[in-house]
């Protein structure tokens, strides 16, 4: 079979890096940026992100193969922004985002525990 072996979707390989950026030559502000070992959860979650930022005129992603867990994706910010500042307000939101839904799920947990031990 043509599939990959299953360490291969989030291990790096040897001497390769996690993020590379491209500055894009023929686009002002715009520039390309690939992420290794990621797939569609993570390009869609950072493009719509991306999308909600006003200072990005578009951000788009794509994987050039569904069998190689790469993802590049392509912003163009207006001229008061860059890409790379873009991307990086991008991510802590997202991570501010992430930390929330993780404390309220907790809270949640705790809730009902207590809920429980109550009726014991």
């Amino acid at each position: 079979m043509n599939a990959p072996d299953r360490f291969e979707l989030f291990v790096l390989p040897e001497g390769s890096k996690k993020v590379t950026v491209t500055k894009d030559t023929k686009i002002p502000n715009a520039s390309v940026i690939t992420i290794l070992r990621e797939d569609h959860t993570v390009g869609n979650l950072i493009r719509m992100q991306l999308v909600a930022d006003q200072d990005v005129k578009f951000a788009g992603y794509r994987m050039p193969h569904p069998l190689e867990h790469n993802i590049n994706i392509r912003i163009q910010t207006y001229p008061n922004s860059t890409p790379l500042k873009a991307m990086e307000d991008s991510i802590n939101l997202l991570i501010d985002e992430f930390e929330r839904i993780n404390t309220q799920f907790n809270n949640q947990v705790l809730r009902k525990k207590n809920m429980t031990d109550t009726y014991i």
